[in-house]
């Protein structure tokens, strides 16, 4: 195992570069209808009272209505945001399965992972692993995205969320996901050498 400063690597044998899977994600958010989650935005703020009363009359009128759009297209965006996590945490974790399988493929990586249960908290490694390499993600924190793949099997509709959830509690919850999972696995947690590995990132939106 092989030490630099406070990180610890573990030693592959050799001196080959190993090719990995590429990793495959949408990387723009699917929705499958945007008036329908408008119009779920539209209720929620409704139904939480995010408007106060004002008074009655053609301008308090214009401004309520001005506010409730404001909104919802807030609401909206945020939505978008939390769907386009979900969807790279959870192209990261179909790629952590390939990436064991070629592991286990190959001789001379297959004894670096050690087997547990799924989902495997030793397996930061890999999210590790994307970082060291600088991958590209359009303004996507990888271990958010993985903390909202390992809390939400599927992204639920955004009516299932509250106001809070979606404007502050979104990435704190998130990121004590990932952070828990990742530090449930025994010490050490040993990265990959980023400088021996290398793998495409694909966005399948262009397919």
């Amino acid at each position: 195992m092989d030490i630099l400063g406070d990180r610890k690597f573990v030693e592959v044998p050799g001196t080959t570069m190993h090719e990995l899977p590429p990793l495959l994600v949408r990387m723009s958010p699917q929705v499958r209808r945007l008036d329908r989650v408008m119009d779920m935005a539209s209720q929620l703020i409704e139904q939480e009272d995010m408007i106060p009363p004002q008074p009655a009359g053609p301008v308090a009128d214009g401004e309520i209505e001005r506010r409730r759009m404001d909104l919802a297209v807030n609401l909206v965006d945020q939505y978008l945001a939390f769907v386009q996590h979900w969807q790279w945490g959870d192209s990261i974790l179909e790629w952590i399965r390939q990436c064991e399988t070629t592991f286990d493929l190959r001789v001379d990586l297959r004894n670096l992972l050690r087997a547990d249960l799924w989902p495997h908290a030793g397996r930061s490694s890999f999210v590790t692993l994307l970082e060291d390499k600088s991958v590209e993600t359009g303004g996507v924190g990888i271990e958010k995205a993985m903390g909202m793949r390992l809390t939400f099997r599927q992204p639920p509709p955004l009516k299932c969320f509250s106001n809070q959830f979606l404007f502050y509690l979104n990435s704190t919850i998130a990121n004590t996901a990932y952070q828990t999972w990742a530090h449930m696995s025994p010490d050490p947690i040993s990265a990959l050498p980023p400088e021996r590995f290398q793998f495409q990132v694909l966005d399948m939106n262009l397919e």
